[in-house]
């Protein structure tokens, strides 16, 4: 029977055997190619694992609760269920896993939204605050997200909810 493993000269370390005697696998073009790859996949990351989005013109107020939610809900940006309903109607959506939302510039963590005789919403058992509502409810203090609003142009109503906790929210009658 052959001998298949080779043992190294005395002296002489058995992997500086192999590579340096038969050349690295690893020539200076592989590694290079082998950088730029890991480089490209890594920078791309972040862009196939979150989805981001700036809800700055919808919340312009120029279209109805029902086309707010609808865009959301089929970019895949909020859950299309309701997490909650409110006794005026207004319904809570969670954005999905991985959405990155923001509202002038502040972190959105609930979406809100009614449309009346509309089945994508639940309605409460109170009188619906509007014909048609959405918003969003982003962290930061008022006073901040109402500057932002005005620098904006925006006719969005600003309501505190919590210290730190605001509500964007733009209503038709």
């Amino acid at each position: 029977m052959r001998n298949v493993f080779r043992v190294a000269p005395p002296g002489r370390h058995p992997l500086r055997l192999h590579y340096i005697e038969r050349g690295s696998p690893f020539t200076p073009m592989k590694c290079l190619f082998s950088s730029v790859l890991l480089a490209l996949t890594t920078a791309a990351l972040p862009l196939t694992s979150h989805a981001a989005a700036a809800l700055d013109a919808p919340l312009i107020c120029n279209e109805s609760g029902h086309q707010f939610i609808a865009d959301l809900a089929q970019q895949q940006l909020i859950d299309p269920k309701p997490t909650r309903v409110e006794s005026n109607s207004i319904n809570a959506f969670s954005p999905t896993q991985g959405a990155d939302l923001t509202a002038f510039g502040f972190h959105v963590f609930a979406v809100v939204g009614y449309e009346k005789d509309d089945p994508m919403f639940r309605v409460g058992d109170g009188e619906p605050v509007a014909r048609s509502a959405y918003g969003v409810v982003v962290f930061g203090s008022e006073s901040k997200v109402q500057s932002a609003i005005t620098a904006a142009s925006s006719t969005a109503i600003v309501h505190r909810v919590a210290p730190l906790v605001t509500a964007i929210f733009c209503k038709r009658s």
